[in-house]
């Protein structure tokens, strides 16, 4: 088929498209007349990933942060939050909403679930691309309707936020609590049980786990490496060693004024050699006394290490009873611990959402868009008025040209005889309009074929 014959087909039953576009304009006007104007108000609110907790310090990642986006959006649509939105409007005590409720089918929901599932459903939420603010949309049949449900929804998702972490901040430090009242407990039985130990077999551990025999040997071992002083010849700090430098003194002063045979000077020299012989009976009574020292030090430090090597198997049990109470008591400290940051949080007022401004009252109604029905409804009337003429003209084929003969019979064309005012298309000028082949034969006669 050329385009010429789907025109002519077209012009042929141009009256049926006509009518069916004319209906669906009427009907889209009816509509436009009949179903109820709906506004839209939007809401936004800005989540704040980024932002480090106040009381952790923690900050959602950039793999979590699409999942956590997802969870917001949906808890803005959930029935804690709708519910929430009721409340704040009144909604439940409102007479025009309980009379809706008596008339519908409410499913077995009770009231107030009757109405947030109502909200619900006119209710979408989405992200703005490219950022992290979520749009609350409502749509409801009144601008200021639209306008204040818009705003509770997201004052409702915020008070709903931050009661939903407060509460779960209470219940998980109640159950640390819990732990810790049953850590404390066994923090208590294990130090008891050390502290009986060490009662029993006379072994005390100290505060760096390490027990006072061992501690002693330690510090025996340290001094016995220590080298020990050498004792002078001539301790100064003796009173031969004192006198005999006093002695020295005199003796190189009167050198310098006396000679070597002088009476003064020969006394001099007499004097300081017998200090000199008292110093070393000193000095040797001093080295004596240092050896003998050392001998006993070396002593007590066998004696402890024995002591020592008898108890290890003690000393052992004891640091592990030790380090039973130091695992029990860093549990108990790191639940307390907790606790303390779960009491804050619960406290805490920050909910991570900041709202950005308040919901604009809508001018002009979202549903229904005059513009868009009428294109919509002109386009469909007129393409099922094409798809109705194809269908006729399927059904009740019409030879209209001398296209349509040499389409249907199978037989080559030798001449075409057209009447005045008809052209060899097949068809006759009237009023600026053709008219098809059917019509020719009832207004201007047959036209006369010449076929084979």
């Amino acid at each position: 088929m050329s385009i010429f014959q789907f025109l002519r087909i077209l012009w042929a039953h141009r009256y049926i498209t006509l009518a069916t576009t004319v209906c669906t304009l009427i009907g889209a006007f009816i509509a436009i007349l009949i179903v109820p104007p709906s506004y839209q108000a939007v809401s936004r609110v800005m989540l704040n990933t980024l932002k480090p907790d106040p009381v952790t310090g923690e900050v959602i990642s950039s793999v979590s942060s699409r999942t956590y986006v997802t969870t917001q959006t949906e808890l803005i649509r959930d029935y804690e939050v709708a519910g929430k939105a009721v409340d704040q409007l009144g909604w439940a005590s409102n007479p025009d909403a309980i009379t809706r409720y008596q008339s519908a089918n409410a499913n077995g929901l009770e009231f107030r679930q009757w109405l947030a599932k109502k909200i619900i459903d006119q209710t979408s939420v989405k992200v703005v691309t490219g950022t992290n603010i979520l749009e609350i949309a409502y749509k409801a049949n009144s601008p200021s309707e639209a306008k204040s449900m818009a705003d509770a929804l997201r004052n409702a998702y915020i008070e709903s936020t931050l009661d939903t972490r407060r509460t779960e901040a209470a219940r998980t430090a109640d159950w640390y609590a819990l732990q810790a009242q049953k850590e404390q407990a066994l923090l208590n039985a294990a130090d008891a049980a050390k502290t009986q130990y060490e009662r029993e077999n006379g072994i005390v551990m100290q505060a760096d786990n390490v027990d006072i025999d061992t501690a002693r040997l330690r510090a025996l071992a340290s001094q016995s490496t220590t080298p020990a002083p050498v004792v002078a010849a001539m301790p100064a700090s003796s009173p031969s060693g004192a006198q005999l430098a006093q002695l020295d003194a005199a003796i190189a002063q009167a050198t310098q004024t006396l000679g070597p045979n002088h009476p003064q000077m020969q006394e001099l020299r007499a004097r300081r050699a017998s200090v000199a012989a008292m110093a070393a009976q000193e000095a040797a009574a001093a080295r004596a006394m240092a050896g003998a020292s050392s001998g006993a030090l070396q002593r007590e430090v066998a004696a402890q290490t024995s002591k020592v090597i008898a108890n290890r198997d003690k000393i052992e049990r004891l640091s592990q009873l030790q380090a039973e109470v130091n695992l029990r008591r860093d549990q108990y400290n790191k639940s307390m611990a907790r606790i303390v940051e779960l009491r804050q949080e619960a406290a805490v007022a920050d909910t991570g959402l900041t709202p950005l401004g308040q919901a604009v009252t809508p001018q002009k109604p979202l549903f229904p868009n005059k513009p868009l029905i009428l294109g919509g409804s002109l386009g469909l009337g007129f393409g099922l008025g094409i798809v109705l003429s194809l269908l006729l003209e399927l059904f009740g084929r019409r030879v209209r040209s001398a296209e349509d003969m040499l389409a249907g019979v199978d037989a080559p064309l030798l001449a075409v005889i057209s009447l005045p005012g008809v052209d060899q298309a097949g068809g006759q000028r009237h009023g600026g309009g053709w008219l098809g082949m059917s019509r020719l034969k009832k207004k201007a006669g047959r036209q006369k074929l010449a076929r084979a």
